[in-house]
C-alpha cells in the first residue's frame, strides 16, 4: 500500500508564451473561444481569459503565461498564469502544514472527503468531460468517460477508507503482540500526462486521500472549504520542466508519480533515486494493437509533425504505407489513421513511442515468436491479442505471455479499470 500527502499537480506541456498583457492586441484578446457565445459554459468552471495555475489554499501564479490551444481548430481557449519557482517552495511550505492537520482525521471520516468530491464530479461531469475534450482533443464520449473515471475511483477509494489495516503477527518474545501499521508517506507528489489530465490525477488523488495524505481540481476546493479543511491539502501548481524537475529532486517530496514517455521518466527516476526518494511510474504507450476507428485530433503541431516524420522514417526503413499517412485538409491537428507494412519487427521505428493512430502491421510464424516480438518493445504499457484458442489466451496471460502493465484479450488497449492494479 502506498501512503500519499500535499499533491502538486504539474502541466508539463509547454504551448504558446506571452509575456504580459500589455503585449496583446484588443483583437487576440477577442478571439479567444471562452469569449465566444458557444463556449460561455467554460465560464461555469469560474474559467476566464487569464487563469491562476497556483493552488495552495489561495490562487495565485507569478511565473509566464502561456495560451491553451484547442487541438481541433488550433484556435486559442484561453491562458494560464503558471508557478514560477517561488510559488513552487511556497505551495510544499502550505501543503505540508496542511498534511498535520489531514493525517490526523481518521480514515473513515477522509473518505467521506473524497465521497463528497466525487458527489461534486458528478454533478459537472459534462461540463469537465467538454473541456477536456476542447483542450486535449479527445471525443467528447471520451472525455466525459475520463471525469467518470476519477468518480469511480473515488467511490472505490471510499470503501477502502473504512479497510485500512494491519495483521497483528507472532511476536518471538512471550507476552508481546507484533502490529503492522501504516502510516502516510508524507508529500506526494503527481505529475500527470498531457492525454490522461483527469484520470491520473483522480487515481493518485482519491487513494492518497484516504490514505491520510493531501492533493486538487477545482471540484476538490470546493469541498475541502465547506468541510472547513485546510486547500493545501490539495495543492496545484500549473509549470513546465523547470516545476517538474524541482519536484524530482526535493527531499521535501517523499513520492513521487510521474505519468508520461520512458524517456522523460528515466530522467525523473534518475533524479528521485539520486536523494533516495520513492517513485511511482507509469510510462509509454508504445502498445501491441491499436483500434483505429473513432478519435479526435493530435495534441499539438509537434505532434503533427511527429507523425510525419515517424511515417517518412518507416517507408525509409523499408515500410509500405497502405493507408493513410498524411495531414487531414481540415482546421486542426486531424491526421490520417495509417497502416504500416513490410518493416521487420526490430525496425527501429517499430520501437519508438511515436504518440500517433499508426499500426505496423507482421506477419508471424508461431506463438512464441509474436510473444517475443510483443515483449522486445522497451515500452510496455498494454497489450492485447484476439483468439478463440483458450490454451493461447492462458499461455499469453502466462509467465511467458505478455510482459506488459495491462494484457488484454479480445478488447482494444486503450483504458483500464480502477479494481487493478498495474505495471512493469
Amino acid at each position: 500500500m502506498w501512503r500519499a500527502s500535499g499533491q502538486l499537480f504539474v502541466h508539463v506541456a509547454r504551448k504558446r508564451i506571452l509575456s504580459g498583457p500589455w503585449d496583446r492586441p484588443a483583437a487576440f484578446m477577442s478571439t479567444l473561444l471562452i469569449n465566444q457565445p458557444q463556449y460561455a459554459w467554460l465560464k461555469e468552471l469560474g474559467l476566464r481569459e487569464e487563469n491562476e495555475g497556483v493552488y495552495n489554499g489561495s490562487w495565485g501564479g507569478r511565473g509566464e503565461v502561456i495560451t491553451t490551444y484547442c487541438p481541433a481548430n488550433n484556435e486559442p481557449i484561453a491562458r494560464v498564469r503558471q508557478a514560477s519557482a517561488a510559488d513552487y517552495e511556497e505551495t510544499v511550505k502550505k501543503a505540508r502544514e496542511a498534511w498535520r492537520i489531514w493525517a490526523d482525521i481518521p480514515a473513515p471520516k477522509r473518505g467521506e472527503i473524497v465521497r463528497q468530491i466525487g458527489d461534486a464530479l458528478r454533478e459537472k461531469i459534462q461540463v469537465l468531460g467538454s473541456l477536456v475534450s476542447l483542450e486535449m482533443g479527445k471525443i467528447l464520449v471520451e472525455g466525459v468517460g475520463e471525469v467518470q473515471e476519477y468518480v469511480d475511483i473515488c467511490d472505490y477509494a471510499v470503501g477502502l477508507s473504512r479497510m485500512i489495516g494491519g495483521p497483528i503477527l507472532p511476536s518471538e518474545r512471550p507476552g508481546h503482540a507484533l502490529i503492522e501499521q501504516w502510516n502516510p508517506v508524507g508529500l506526494v507528489g503527481i505529475i500527470t500526462a498531457f492525454n490522461f489530465p483527469v484520470a491520473v490525477y483522480g487515481w493518485n488523488n482519491a487513494i492518497a486521500m484516504i490514505c491520510g495524505n493531501a492533493c486538487l481540481c477545482w471540484m476538490v476546493k470546493i469541498v475541502l472549504e465547506d468541510n472547513k479543511l485546510p486547500g493545501a491539502i490539495c495543492s496545484l501548481t500549473c509549470g513546465g520542466a523547470d516545476i517538474g524537475t524541482a519536484m524530482a529532486k526535493d527531499e521535501q517530496v517523499n513520492l513521487l508519480s510521474f505519468t508520461g514517455s520512458t524517456q522523460v521518466g528515466k530522467q525523473v527516476a534518475l533524479m528521485v533515486q539520486e536523494r533516495f526518494g520513492r517513485s511511482l511510474l507509469e510510462l509509454g504507450g508504445n502498445n501491441a494493437i491499436i483500434a483505429n476507428v473513432l478519435y479526435g485530433p493530435l495534441h499539438t503541431k509537434q505532434a503533427v509533425s511527429m507523425f510525419l516524420g515517424a511515417v517518412e522514417e518507416a517507408k525509409k526503413e523499408g515500410g509500405t504505407v497502405v493507408y493513410g499517412g498524411k495531414v487531414m485538409d481540415r482546421p486542426g491537428n486531424y491526421v490520417e489513421p495509417t497502416i504500416v507494412t513490410g518493416l521487420d519487427h526490430s525496425a527501429s521505428i517499430v520501437h519508438t513511442e511515436t504518440f500517433a493512430p499508426i499500426l505496423y502491421v507482421f506477419k508471424f510464424k508461431n506463438e512464441d515468436e509474436v510473444f517475443a516480438w510483443n515483449n522486445e518493445v522497451k515500452q510496455g504499457l498494454s497489450s492485447s491479442i484476439f483468439t478463440k484458442d483458450l490454451g493461447r489466451i492462458f499461455r499469453w496471460l502466462g509467465p511467458k505471455g505478455s510482459d506488459c502493465g495491462i494484457v488484454n484479450v479480445n478488447i482494444p488497449t486503450s483504458g483500464a479499470e480502477i479494481g487493478g492494479a498495474f505495471g512493469m
